[in-house]
């Protein structure tokens, strides 16, 4: 099953025949390379929740599967399952208890993947592709969240073939994430709607964006007492902004800084500018990850605001990234984007997720206390 033989733990590189080490391009920072990924881009990764015993991986993709591997102590990987749909798997995430996996797909499905017993059934129905999808695990009840271009926000009990709510969207759902009570969805035309999820979902507030340039990835991040607060919002111009709910000073507090940018960000020569592909943050430390299209994944402390590491460029773009349960690993997915077009398009290229040992690169700055 493995493509790669054995790999070694973390942060061991290989070495070329005469015992240099090689200049490896798809994989400069000499990550654990994960055994057989998708034959096709890799639209999603996510860990299993902390309920689970070890760690577990799933890899959604253009390939219409989504996959789960074992990641052993040692940093091996291990296939254990996949599931497929009729279009491609655009999203995927876990049930808190970790016995079962969500997928959304371009077929304007998501299924439920019963990890035991190995089958999957369809919980969900939109009329248009599905791009977001998210467990919501709240006192009263539990549901699966999905945000479609349908430009509909639906929830379902995963029992009924019809669902418990749906809320319409000014437009297509482009991304989306929970961290209960809270979720947010960012929407073609730069829209951006926050949630409330308590007793039942419904429409908290919208915003108005504070980028300039289309939507391409959100994430939660929370406050010291673990509550939601805030999200940060990557957009396909380099650029992230950090956004409060209901921050002490807005004009201060809520702030955008540029990232996956070529020759650096002060030069008076032209930057190629490139999209934030996915944005994760560290469960332990509250810093955050920026994968891009450019092919670098860049870790940094939002609250010193300031970068705490940029990864050497690999040769194709990071498509999405995520950590484990407990931080100490950061996988992440090199394949193509198409932000270039179909003539930058490799059927030969293959697709890559990598993980990267992450307890100690992702430590803030300087502790605020």
């Amino acid at each position: 099953m493995s493509l790669f033989g054995t790999s070694s733990g973390f942060g061991t590189g290989g070495t070329g025949v005469f015992g240099s080490t090689t200049t490896d391009s798809h994989n400069p920072m000499k990550d654990v390379e994960v055994t057989s990924p998708p034959d096709d881009s890799i639209s999603c990764l996510a860990f299993s929740p902390p309920t689970m015993p070890g760690n577990f991986l799933i890899g959604g993709s253009w390939a219409n599967d989504v996959r789960c591997w074992e990641v052993q102590d040692n940093g091996q990987t291990v296939p254990k399952a996949q599931q497929m749909h009729t279009g491609p798997v655009l999203d995927a995430c876990w049930s808190d208890d970790g016995s079962k996996v969500f997928t959304a797909s371009c077929d304007k499905t998501a299924k439920m993947w019963d990890l035991n017993s190995n089958q999957a059934m369809q919980i969900a129905q939109h009329d248009g592709p599905i791009k977001a999808i998210h467990w919501i695990k709240a006192p009263n009840y539990s549901c699966i969240m999905t945000g479609s271009w349908d430009k509909t926000l639906k929830f379902w009990d995963t029992r009924s073939a019809n669902p418990m709510m749906s809320l319409q969207m000014p437009e297509r759902c482009y991304c989306a994430d929970v961290v209960y009570p809270m979720a947010v969805v960012a929407t073609a035309e730069r829209g951006l709607i926050v949630y409330q999820l308590e007793n039942q979902p419904s429409e908290f507030r919208r915003i108005d964006s504070p980028l300039k340039h289309q939507h391409r990835c959100v994430a939660i991040f929370k406050d010291k007492q673990n509550k939601p607060t805030g999200f940060a919002l990557g957009s396909i111009e380099g650029r992230v902004a950090i956004h409060y709910i209901n921050p002490p000073n807005p004009a201060k507090d809520n702030f955008t800084f540029k990232c996956h940018r070529s020759n650096g960000t002060n030069t008076t020569t032209p930057q190629d500018i490139y999209a934030v592909n996915a944005i994760s943050f560290h469960p332990v430390h509250g810093t955050l990850a920026t994968v891009g299209s450019d092919g670098r994944f860049s870790f940094w402390d939002k609250d010193a605001r300031t970068k705490l590491k940029t990864s050497e460029q690999l040769d194709q773009p990071i498509t999405a990234c995520c950590f484990n349960h407990n931080g100490n690993i950061f996988a992440y997915a090199s394949s193509y984007d198409w932000s270039k077009g179909h003539e930058y398009y490799n059927p030969q290229k293959k697709n890559y997720i990598f993980l990267r040992n992450a307890a100690e690169e992702l430590k803030p700055r300087n502790k605020k206390w």
